[in-house]
């Protein structure tokens, strides 16, 4: 059974010429977003990946219709493959159930390990760049040294609340708690100490 999925494009919200395609090729069923696929979300994807069967074959106007990335589409191929679930590509000319079927997959695989390597010496390359110039990955912390020093000198004052410290540092006191474990009772033990 072949099982049609159309998408709009941003350029073109009208998948009107895909539709057309899709049952001329045969597809008895054809789900079909209502918006372009920007959004990770494609409920009508998910819907058609739950209907197709084994033995079935998955149909799609382009390749870039049926995912955004080469990464999601190498999951999507994987998921298929899986599920011994075909795949046709009708402007471009692919079939996973033709001869070649398997060598299609087998490709699209590499190049999506490919580009996971690629991305992965990319992010090295740039944390180690970083580290060279003396750069430290992160969120910078709420308080620094000064901050704390502040809040340690206005905690010995038990005429101040931990929320009128924490106000005017501007953090929540919790901030102020994982900054100073114990709060202002571990200040007094190092004041008595």
């Amino acid at each position: 059974m072949f099982v049609g999925y159309a998408r709009p494009s941003t350029r073109d919200q009208s998948p009107g010429v895909q539709l057309s395609a899709l049952r001329a090729a045969g597809c008895a069923t054809v789900f079909v977003e209502k918006a372009s696929g920007a959004q990770r979300d494609r409920p009508e994807l998910k819907a058609a990946l739950q209907t197709i069967r084994g033995g079935d074959t998955l149909v799609v106007w382009k390749l870039d219709r049926l995912a955004r990335s080469v990464r999601q589409l190498a999951e999507t191929l994987a998921d298929l493959r899986q599920r011994h679930v075909g795949l046709k590509v009708l402007t471009q000319q692919l079939d996973t159930d033709a001869a070649d079927g398997e060598l299609i997959f087998r490709v699209f695989e590499t190049v999506a390990e490919f580009e996971r390597e690629l991305t992965l010496e990319r992010s090295y390359a740039g944390l180690a760049v970083a580290k060279a110039l003396g750069r430290r990955g992160g969120r910078k912390p709420a308080m620094g040294p000064a901050e704390i020093k502040r809040a340690k000198a206005m905690l010995m004052d038990s005429s101040v609340t931990v929320e009128e410290v924490a106000r005017q540092l501007g953090v929540p006191p919790s901030t102020l708690y994982r900054h100073i474990p114990g709060g202002r009772s571990s200040l007094s033990q190092i004041a008595d100490g």
